[in-house]
């Protein structure tokens, strides 16, 4: 594994990469308010299975700088910059995947550059959340992001999202990694989550496209899934039971499911 500090988008962006650097590229985006941590498991597996994968902390996420104007609360400024990332990295045709906020911002980069992906796996992400959750209510927690019971919520609310089929401790580490954020800007991502609308976007996308929702995931409408999979041309939708928002945590050896999907996309591994 290599770690870097890049300068990228005016701030220093934190980005493992994992494999040799001629395998076929993924980069792979976390969820609202977490890090790259969450692939923790996932990288150094998919690079064994013969990939180069970049594991990136969004801006003000994990190990990486805020970004100049401080959090983010478009998604479309995150797609931005995975590009920049892209391009600042030599990926070849990379294959995007990400989860929650990462789902719908590989959405986005496809939509920007579908000419420039071999493929995107977009996990418990829709084209538009239809006013979930409340904006007004976000907007309310940034005046509240101080109070000393927000990992605690954090921590209870990531157990209510993971799916029945996790056991109890993978379901509890997973929840008590997720409480490390940062609630300003885990905030600020999901006023970017409720407000970005791919819905009249989403046809444009021309590369390989699987959209993958747990249908134990309470934050999502499996039926908004599949609609917006079916505005895709040519997309896949996978329904996974007893998996809530967090596939890549939740499912024990998730690098053997994602290779799959990747080599049915096209994504083909070195």
């Amino acid at each position: 594994m290599r770690a870097d500090y890049l300068p990228l988008g005016g701030s220093l962006a934190f980005v493992e990469q994992h494999g040799e650097p001629d395998a076929p590229p993924v980069l792979c985006l976390h969820t609202a308010g977490q890090s790259g941590v969450q692939w923790r498991h996932v990288a150094p597996a998919l690079a064994a299975r013969g990939y180069r994968v970049v594991v990136p902390d969004l801006p003000g996420h994990g190990r990486s700088e805020p970004a100049p104007g401080g959090p983010v609360t478009d998604l479309g400024a995150y797609a931005d910059w995975c590009l920049a990332l892209i391009d600042r990295l030599g990926l070849a045709r990379p294959g995007v995947v990400g989860c929650s906020i990462g789902g719908k911002i590989a959405l986005d980069v496809a939509v920007r550059a579908s000419d420039r992906l071999a493929a995107v796996v977009a996990m418990a992400a829709d084209a538009h959340t239809g006013g979930r959750p409340s904006v007004r209510g976000l907007r309310r927690e940034l005046s509240d992001v101080a109070a000393p019971s927000r990992t605690d919520r954090t921590y209870l609310g990531t157990l209510a999202v993971v799916g029945r089929d996790v056991p109890r401790e993978r379901a509890e580490l997973i929840a008590t990694m997720h409480r490390r954020e940062d609630p300003a800007v885990s905030t600020s991502d999901l006023l970017g989550w409720a407000t970005h609308d791919l819905r009249d976007a989403l046809p444009g996308i021309t590369c390989p496209a699987h959209l993958v929702v747990g249908d134990d995931d309470l934050w999502l409408d499996v039926a908004r899934v599949r609609a917006a999979a079916a505005s895709i041309p040519g997309a896949r939708c996978t329904v996974l039971p007893g998996i809530g928002h967090y596939p890549m945590e939740e499912i024990a050896d998730f690098d053997a499911v994602l290779d799959d999907w990747l080599a049915e996309l096209g994504a083909v591994r070195a």
